[in-house]
């Protein structure tokens, strides 16, 4: 039977950060965008950035200013059937929050250019 992918690791600014099921990648790069001209469509070509999204908690004794670093980082999105998206220069976007009465959620996201893909 083959390997689907089931637990996604984040590692940012070198530091593992655990994260509840869930996990969402937005891989940026070069987008095809419909242009409607006359009868026919053509295509025009555009860069979007990527974007990554992933819930964590926050735990007794950890101070919730971590989480958020300012400034870019290199961040790892490492898939435990071997992909690992590698962005140099991420930055964490979107107010930080947390969510009391269900574990403490921490929900982190980032944007950054394309990144390289590993496959391990």
């Amino acid at each position: 039977m083959t390997q689907v992918l089931g637990i996604v690791d984040i590692v940012w600014q070198g530091r593992n950060i655990p994260v509840e099921k869930g996990a969402k990648l937005k891989p940026g790069g070069i987008t095809n965008n419909p242009v409607a001209y006359g009868r026919k469509v053509g295509r025009a070509q555009e860069f979007k950035g990527s974007e990554i999204e992933a819930t964590t908690t926050l735990e007794r004794g950890q101070k919730f200013k971590d989480l958020y670093q300012v400034g870019e980082g290199e961040l790892q999105v490492q898939c435990d059937t071997g992909q690992i998206f590698v962005f140099a220069d991420a930055f964490l976007v979107d107010q930080r929050e947390i969510t009391g009465g269900e574990g403490g959620k921490v929900t982190l996201k980032w944007s950054a250019s394309e990144p390289e893909e590993i496959v391990a």
